[in-house]
Order: C-alpha cells, then structure tokens, then sequence
C-alpha cells in the first residue's frame, strides 16, 4: 500500500497525497521515503509546472513525526531520524516549481514545517498550525526556528516556539502564512484555479521567478536586484518569451511548452 500518493493532472500538476489517515498523517520513515522519491523525481520533469502537497481525510493534515516510531529509536539513531525528516522537507523547499500545501486540517511539528516549506498554502477553518517540539523538551529540528520567522516575524515565531503557542486559520491569515481560508468542499476547487492560472503563464519563468525569490530573499537589496537580472537572462532565449510577444500581437492565449 502507497503511504503517499502521486497524481499527475493534466501532465502539468504533480498532486502529492500524504495516505496514512489512520496514524493522523505523521510522517514514519515510509512517509518520508516516499514524499523525497517522488520530489525527486518530480524535480526532474520539465513539464511539472506546479506541485501540490495534501494528505488524505478531512481531521488532520499531519500530525509530524510518528512519535511511536520514534520512542523505539535508540538515542544514537534520533539524529539520523531528524536528518531524515530534514532532508526530506529541503527537498520540496528546493522544488524548482511553484508548490501548494493544501491543508485539510492542523498541521503540528514537522506536519507544520513541510506545510512551510511550500511557496504557497491554503487550508480550511478547521485547520491549526503549532510547533510543539518544547513541550517535548526538544526543539523544530527540520527548519522550523528558521522558516516560521522568514514567514510570520520573528517575535510571533518565537511566541508559537517558545509557549507551543497553536493558533487558528484566521490568525494563520491575517499573519501572512496562509494565502487564504477555503471551505473544506472548495479547498481543492481553490487550489485548482491557482494552479490553472499558473499553467497559463511560461513555465521556464516560474522556475525562474521563484529561484531568484528565493535565492534573494536571503541577500541584500542590490545583491536579490542581481540575482534577478541573472534570472531574467534565462528567459530571453526562450522559445516561450517569443510565443508570449506574438500571441499578445495577435490577441491570443499563448501555448507555453517550456522551451
């Protein structure tokens, strides 16, 4: 049985599906295995044009780390169980292609930072975000301290870090870490239309565009500004800049194909 499910829409839009409902979603060694197979194979495909993380069920997006798994681990193996879970969630920080969290529910402890490691995320009222690891006498051991500031601020990061702090879908909103609240019936419609209209735009420089984000976003203002310039130079060979100039003259939808 397949603990993560791939689906391929439309050749463009890999859905992955987290498969494990009755073990709240958490993220076993199996989980983990599979999400980074299959990202890394995704990475490779040029026609994915967008990636969509979910889970199976309405209760829960992912609990995090099967804490029953890891209560067996001797005290040696914890670190390579986290390295494990860490590399894995790198993996879809690093997916060249825009991603989506579709969050059917809470997402805690590690749940929570492969929820951050998407570009974008949507979830429904019913969805709660909490890093709970120092109630455990731990702490986010797969970029949580370092992905949850760059998203919501540094004091509100450290609040939810350092209380366990869970807050609700309105507040994930109003604080920037989710694009929007969608109901649990048009969370996937939602989801749907972002990634049509990404679609529609050249694939090349989505890729392009996220890079020099992301690789930006870590600089000063006139190193991301050259950043962007080197990005912008990869679209300008492209097949699809020329498409997009001609089907603009003729009053067309352009036909993108990546090349």
């Amino acid at each position: 049985m397949s603990l993560v499910n791939l689906e391929l829409r439309d050749d463009h839009i890999a859905w992955l599906k987290i498969n494990r409902p009755e073990a709240a979603n958490s993220l076993n060694k199996h989980v983990l295995d599979q999400i980074a197979g299959h990202v890394k194979e995704l990475s490779l495909n040029p026609k994915v044009r967008a990636l969509v993380l979910t889970s199976a069920g309405e209760k829960v997006f992912s609990a995090g780390a099967d804490l029953k798994e890891r209560r067996e681990l001797r005290v040696e193996e914890v670190p390579f169980a986290v390295k494990r879970i860490r590399e894995t969630i790198d993996l879809v920080d690093d997916f060249p292609a825009p991603t989506i969290c579709a969050l059917n529910g809470p997402a805690f402890g590690g749940g929570f930072e492969l929820a951050l490691a998407c570009d974008i995320r949507i979830c429904t009222p019913h969805t709660t975000f909490a890093l709970t690891e120092t109630s455990l006498a731990i702490i986010p051991g797969a970029g949580g301290t370092q992905r949850l500031p760059r998203a919501i601020g540094m004091s509100r990061a450290k609040e939810m870090i350092f209380t366990s702090k869970k807050i609700d879908a309105q507040t994930a909103e109003q604080w920037g870490l989710v694009s929007s609240v969608s109901t649990s019936d048009s969370l996937y419609k939602e989801v749907k239309a972002l990634t049509d209209q990404m679609v529609r735009c050249g694939p090349v420089a989505l890729r392009q565009a996220k890079f020099a984000m992301n690789q930006g976003a870590g600089t000063d203002l006139k190193t991301g500004i050259a950043i962007e310039a080197k990005a912008y130079e990869i679209t300008i060979p492209t097949e699809d800049r020329i498409e997009g100039l001609e089907a603009f003259k003729e009053k067309r939808k352009p036909q993108y194909t990546g090349r």
